[in-house]
This record gives structure tokens, C-alpha cells and sequence, in this order.
């Protein structure tokens, strides 16, 4: 990893062959390959994230993951059809002549929080409608030949009205080729479920890992703390066996041992049974007998007004 020392707010970052010029404003996080900082454009008010990379050849591969995703977005006419397009991954690739030339490049900012933090705010609810946009993100991957990879909720940010969005591309890896970054917990291969090699299972997997996370991070932590040798798939389908809602079990346990044809049939089943069940539940719950009693009252008082009109 490089030395690259962390930039303050205010440092003026300036690429060397487009010559366009950010300003930090602060830091956002540090991955495995790189930092992210948030950053304004001299000369325009939108605000982006800049991510410096510590290896040329890292970033580089990162950037080129990036790049072809964003051609396949182009090129794809079935994004204009999508509830939830995917987002513009690349808008600026580019060196900084520092001490010594770093590579970066500049990404769409969102405003949101990590996912774990946004549940913790908003409650658990919520992962009904954010776990179908994430399918849907993962599934635009999975069309263009990537699997995201490194999965996990410190990866995904969430806005305010519930709009996920990937970040730190690093693990991305194309389809066939073997996971270049996992995390241990949302990994398959930690679990002796499969190999490393990237499928859309695998990404499939580490979303339902995710889940069990989210909603249960003290039993997962648990069955983690196995053996290597005696940790298997059948501890993650024990912690889905405790969970409230029968029909997110069913597709959770489904995701961990691979019955999924692939993401689309996940992302549907799991809009059809889950989120769908999950937003008809207002509308059937039972008026409460205080705004029935309510309306009951008013309706007398408009009747008695009407007779008392009429008669005198």
C-alpha cells in the first residue's frame, strides 16, 4: 500500500491531462486500494467523489471495470426500461502530480448514509423497498458481466427516501474470473457454500448474508466464530429459520444454497413476496375504533344540522 498521505480540506487536487481542478472538502472513507474523498469541481456548484488510489495498477484495473460498465450502460436500451437505472459508475479518470503522480478518478456523489446505519435509523422495515432497488442494482451488474463482489453494508449507501447505491468498486470482478476483495462474513467460500469464482450466486449469497447481518448481526457473529473446518451454509439457514417473516426466510435460504437461476429471477421473486407483501400490509390493517367512532359522530352532527336547516 503507498504512503499517500491524506489530503486536508481545502487541498486543491488537479489533474494533470484534463486539467480539471477539485477542491476537498472532506474525507468520505478508505478502502482496500484507495481513498475517498468528497470533493467540489472549481467552477461548478455539484459536488462528486474522488477516490485516490494508493497502486496505479490496482486503480487502473478498477477504472477499467468502471469504464466498461459504463458502456454497457449506453449501449443496453433495457436501462430505460428499469425502475431503477443504474447510475453513472465513471465520470473522470485521471493523474494528480503530487510528490509523485497518483491516480484518481471521479464518481457521482449521492447523499445518504451506510445501510446498516440507515436501517438503524429508519428501522428494519425499510429493507423490503431498499433490498429490491439493491437487487435491481445488482442485477444491472450481472447483465454487463460483473459481479460486484465485495458485498457488504459498509459498501452500499442509502439516501434519505431509500435509494441505494454501490460504492468502492474494487471488488468487482467479471463473470468467470475469481472475486478480487470479500469480506469474511459475506463471503461464500468462508461458509464452505462454494467457490470464490464469481457467478451471480456468489453475489446473490453475500446479499442474503447482508440480510441475516442487518436483521440478526449478534447470531451471525456467532455461528462465524466456528471452526473453519465445521462452518458451513447450515449455520446461516438456522438463523433464518428464527426470522419473523417466513416468506424472507424462504427466499434468504434459497440465495444461500444457490436456487436462484440467476439475479433477475431473484429480484422478482423477492419483489413479488416481499416487498409486495411487505407495502400491502397498510392497507390491510383494521380501521381503529377510535376514527370509526369518529367519523360516526361527525356523520350525526351533519344529519342533525341538515334536519335542524330544514325544519326551521
Amino acid at each position: 500500500m503507498s504512503s499517500n498521505p491524506p489530503y486536508p480540506a481545502g487541498t486543491v487536487i488537479t489533474g494533470k491531462w484534463r486539467g480539471n481542478r477539485y477542491i476537498v472538502e472532506r474525507l468520505l472513507g478508505r478502502g482496500a486500494n484507495g481513498t475517498v474523498y468528497l470533493v467540489q469541481r472549481e467552477g461548478r456548484r455539484e459536488r462528486y467523489a474522488l477516490k485516490v488510489g494508493y497502486d496505479t495498477l490496482d486503480l487502473q484495473s478498477e477504472i477499467n471495470v468502471l469504464t466498461s460498465l459504463q458502456s454497457c450502460r449506453k449501449r443496453n436500451e433495457y436501462q430505460a426500461r428499469r425502475e431503477t437505472p443504474l447510475s453513472s459508475y465513471l465520470l473522470e479518470a485521471d493523474d494528480f502530480a503530487d510528490s509523485h503522480h497518483v491516480p484518481f478518478y471521479v464518481m457521482r456523489y449521492m447523499e445518504g448514509r451506510p445501510l446498516h446505519h440507515f436501517l438503524s435509523k429508519h428501522g428494519p422495515s425499510w429493507i423490503g423497498l431498499v433490498g429490491l432497488k439493491l437487487l435491481d442494482k445488482l442485477r444491472g451488474l450481472h447483465e454487463c458481466g460483473f459481479v460486484f463482489g465485495d458485498l457488504k453494508p459498509e459498501n452500499v449507501m442509502v439516501s434519505n427516501y431509500g435509494e441505494p447505491e454501490l460504492i468502492d468498486y474494487g471488488g468487482a470482478s467479471p463473470i468467470g474470473k475469481s472475486v478480487k476483495q470479500f469480506t469474511e462474513w459475506h463471503d461464500r467460500g468462508f461458509w464452505n457454500a462454494g467457490s470464490r469464482t464469481g457467478d451471480e450466486a456468489y453475489d446473490l449469497f453475500s446479499f442474503a448474508v447482508l440480510c441475516l447481518r442487518l436483521l440478526d448481526e449478534d447470531g451471525l457473529k456467532t455461528a462465524a466464530a466456528q471452526l473453519p473446518q465445521t462452518r458451513s451454509v447450515d449455520e446461516l439457514l438456522k438463523l433464518t429459520r428464527i426470522l419473523p417473516s417466513r416468506k424472507l426466510a424462504s427466499w434468504l435460504s434459497l440465495a444461500l444454497q444457490g436456487g436462484f437461476s440467476g439475479s433477475a429471477e431473484a429480484s422478482e421473486i423477492w419483489k413479488e413476496h416481499i416487498y409486495n407483501s411487505r407495502a400491502a400490509k397498510p392497507a390491510d390493517m383494521k380501521t381503529p375504533r377510535w376514527l370509526k367512532n369518529s367519523f360516526a359522530c361527525s356523520l350525526f352532527l351533519l344529519i342533525f344540522t341538515i334536519y335542524w336547516v330544514i325544519r326551521f
